[in-house]
């Protein structure tokens, strides 16, 4: 359904009802995708809760990245999680900018079509990678001794299904190869670097992603494996999706929309007259 729009009114909202209408058209066509993406979340979020019913703490395994970087500490755990949360949320919000900004480059719905699905394929990748084996999780709340190193056999199917939300998500431990926090860094980065039109974020976005993969090793949030095979996964990934997906339309010239956006009938009436006096005027003109 068309959004009409006052000629009058500001130019920003008439951008805005602009994009909306557009996006809405694109949201109607390819929202099964959308949805799937967003279903497969909770799927994802219940198979990392499964494997921590078989999550067995023990002592830490031999890794070269604990030693070469030093420990951050449990009570500077959240450095790494207030990184991730500023690369999550500038991401997202960088996704909407069509809605407001002049220069585009992508349609909003579309991109995320493409994020979603790879996004979904990296999870099951990683579904299929802890459950094959288990591994002592390294955090301090998975190691021997922690009440929250294992958990009670479920009462129920409604206990599993639930996943302790938010608890069960903040406090997992099994789900390690490969690490979560890497996949949505690294897959918001590299559609950054593809579809971003500003050098100097791209630079920095991937010198984040760095900071962001050694403060998770040194925090103990995961074993260096589990970055390192975020590392090549992700890019590997996204590669074979954008080369087995359609390229997303050009919008270079998408600034002319705004010139087809439907009117108002009381423009249109408006419009009319205008055009009726235009034409008064040049026929007694020539009289």
């Amino acid at each position: 359904m068309p959004v009409y729009v006052d000629r009058e009114a500001p130019k920003l909202w008439r951008k805005i009802c602009s994009e909306t209408t557009i996006e809405i058209s694109l949201l109607a066509e390819n929202w099964k995708i959308i949805l799937g993406g967003i279903i497969f979340q909770y799927i994802h979020g219940l198979a990392a809760h499964g494997v921590h019913y078989l999550h067995q703490p023990g002592p830490l395994l031999q890794d070269s990245g604990y030693a070469l970087i030093p420990e951050l500490g449990e009570d500077k755990a959240y450095i790494s999680e207030t990184l991730f949360s500023f690369l999550f949320f500038s991401f997202v919000l960088w996704t909407f900018h069509p809605f407001v900004f002049q220069s585009k480059s992508f349609h909003t719905v579309l991109l995320w079509c493409r994020v979603l699905a790879c996004l979904v394929v990296c999870q099951m990748l990683r579904i299929v990678t802890f459950y094959s084996t288990q591994l002592p999780g390294p955090n301090y709340h998975c190691r021997e001794g922690s009440k929250l190193a294992r958990l009670p056999r479920p009462e129920s199917v409604v206990e599993v299904l639930l996943i302790n939300f938010p608890r069960g998500m903040i406090y997992g431990c099994g789900d390690l190869i490969f690490s979560s926090h890497m996949i949505f860094t690294l897959l918001f980065v590299l559609t950054y670097h593809k579809y971003g039109t500003i050098r100097f974020i791209k630079q920095s976005a991937w010198l984040l992603a760095i900071i962001e993969s050694l403060l998770i090793i040194a925090s103990r949030k995961h074993y260096t494996v589990d970055v390192v095979v975020a590392w090549y996964t992700v890019n590997l990934v996204v590669f074979f999706i954008n080369k087995k997906l359609p390229e997303l339309p050009d919008r270079s010239n998408a600034s002319a929309s705004l010139q087809f956006l439907p009117v108002s009938s009381r423009d249109k009436d408006g419009r009319n007259k205008d055009e009726l006096h235009r034409s008064n005027n040049g026929t007694s003109g020539h009289i």
